[in-house]
């Protein structure tokens, strides 16, 4: 039990402190309940989808500053389809989305394999690329989604105090990645993420492994896209304020900047920290622009002090 709680202490410790964010929000507003809680977890399912993608290409070693146009062209195109479909004709709708999203990861993946571009030079072309394909499908917020999509994030699930949102998150995440955690690709995601010079002399097709981690990446940026859509029931061509957010969680959540080192729980329990402090600043009636400096200064703050640390531990 000590060995756990050593090797988990990061995570443990951002449990604490959503926890005490949690009893600072109902100390700001009492009335905050269950259904605050409720639409926190809305509000923050497409950041954590987002960020759990951003999380697996960084495992890799890599980072893929495309992904929230990859979630502009899943939502619009998951919208434009489903616009007065039926229940039974969104289902593959849905599946066809999904398809989407892995073959536009997989496409940077590619991409950044075949030229040897560095990946940060690559996926900041992608996303103009990505950000026109979501324009050219639809020019401005529109479309429509599947009623029953919208009720997988929305109420309680069992207590009221269980957002669906968070059960849709946890089920989807785990069906996803625990196989993958437990399988060789998964050995071979961190291999190449610790060391892909060792990784390679060890065998592990280093290539192909990078181009399966940015097609999950385009995964759970679909489910990103989908989850926005689901929230505002029409589908939205720009992109959010996804990329700096997710990259900034996934390095509060205690995944390392260089690759090989981290999980995708603490940076789930991140977004959830973020989220909950734009809500208090809101709460706080703070200006708006404000708070935008402030949450900015915040998530820039943690993405340098990320980016020191891979620095040191390189040269170590």
């Amino acid at each position: 039990m000590t060995r756990w709680i050593e090797a988990n202490s990061w995570t443990l410790g951002l449990a604490v402190l959503l926890a005490a964010l949690l009893l600072m929000t109902k100390l700001i507003q009492p009335d905050f309940g269950a259904s605050g809680l409720e639409s926190l977890a809305r509000a923050a399912l497409p950041f954590a989808l987002a960020t759990v993608g951003m999380a697996i290409v960084v495992i890799a070693g890599g980072i893929d500053l495309s992904i929230a146009a990859m979630m502009a062209v899943a939502s619009v195109t998951g919208a434009v389809l489903m616009d007065g479909a039926t229940d039974a004709q969104s289902i593959p709708i849905v599946i066809g989305v999904l398809l989407l999203g892995l073959a536009m990861g997989a496409i940077n993946g590619t991409l950044i394999v075949v030229t040897r571009v560095p990946d940060i030079v690559v996926t900041l072309a992608m996303l103009f690329v990505w950000q026109g394909v979501a324009l050219l499908i639809l020019n401005a917020p529109g479309g429509g989604i599947a009623p029953w999509l919208r009720g997988l994030i929305t109420g309680s699930f069992g207590p009221d105090w269980l957002p669906r949102a968070i059960v849709f998150l946890a089920v989807v995440t785990a069906v996803i990645w625990l196989p993958i955690r437990r399988s060789k690709l998964g050995l071979r995601l961190y291999a190449i993420g610790s060391d892909p010079l060792a990784a390679f002399r060890s065998g592990v097709p280093v290539g192909q492994t990078r181009i399966v981690a940015y097609a999950l990446c385009g995964l759970f940026a679909a489910l990103g896209g989908l989850s926005v859509s689901m929230g505002t029931g029409i589908g939205e061509p720009i992109p959010g304020p996804y990329l700096l957010a997710s990259v900034a969680a996934v390095v509060l959540g205690g995944v390392v900047l260089g690759g090989g080192r981290g999980g995708l729980l603490g940076p789930i329990l991140a977004v959830l920290i973020l989220r909950t402090v734009r809500m208090d600043l809101t709460l706080l009636s703070v200006d708006p622009n404000v708070a935008a400096i402030i949450e900015g200064s915040i998530m820039v703050a943690v993405v340098m002090f990320g980016a020191v640390l891979a620095t040191r531990g390189r040269h170590a």
